[in-house]
């Protein structure tokens, strides 16, 4: 039961902390091409090759925690 929840509450923190590593990244990059229009295909591309590194992060704290949820059971 306790472990239950504290799954739960890894896997939360995990998306939370995806979303706003996410956020980061977009709106720095959103920054950059404001600033250096002419390099926003490189940027681009940067941005969605971490964006994509976070959400595997954040996947495998997903999988992680609630994995950890049978390890009482």
């Amino acid at each position: 039961m306790v472990v239950g929840s504290i799954a739960a509450l890894g896997a939360g923190l995990a998306v939370l902390g995806a979303g706003i590593g996410i956020g980061q990244v977009g709106g720095k990059a959103m920054d950059g091409i404001a600033r250096q229009p002419e390099a926003a295909g490189k940027i681009q591309t940067a941005m969605i090759i971490a964006a994509a590194l976070i959400e595997g992060v954040a996947l495998f704290g997903v999988v992680v925690a609630l994995l950890g949820n049978n390890v009482g059971a």
